[in-house]
């Protein structure tokens, strides 16, 4: 074994995480550019859709986000109506996001995202579920 070895991409596990994740990014861009949404985006409101309130920092926590990455996120989705923020009345250094009726009405239009996406990942659903606990097993290590 050469002592470069450990330089060459085939050897790093990160590389194929790395491009998988981005490809798959890619077959979302068609769905989520009618809804006027980046990827990241819709997954700040897939959260948001499913807690109706979140505070930033929890947000941040589950998308694995800092602030620097979040803010212009969540400004945009302000902008385009979908989420409001608000100051916590008991405590404002604690930033809130809801989402607003215009958001849980584009809930509705990002239904057949997940359906039409999913055929891109070509695994059997016991390699799909294995592969989902070996992701978060790993980002739970980190």
């Amino acid at each position: 074994m050469d002592k470069y070895d450990v330089l060459k991409l085939e050897n790093k596990i990160c590389f194929p995480l790395y491009a998988c994740s981005k490809e798959i990014v890619k077959r979302y861009r068609p769905y989520l550019d009618v809804l006027d949404l980046t990827y990241t985006q819709y997954l700040a409101l897939m959260v948001v859709w499913e807690k109706r309130e979140v505070n930033v920092k929890e947000l941040g926590e589950k998308l694995y986000l800092d602030s620097g990455t979040l803010t212009p996120v969540l400004k945009n989705l302000e902008a385009k109506g979908y989420v409001c923020r608000t100051r916590s009345t008991t405590d404002e250094r604690v930033l809130n996001v809801k989402i607003t009726d215009k958001g849980e009405a584009l809930k509705d239009k990002a239904l057949d995202v997940p359906q039409k996406v999913a055929g891109c990942v070509k695994l059997a659903p016991q390699e799909a579920v294995e592969l989902y606990r070996l992701l978060h097993k790993i980002l739970g290590n980190m």
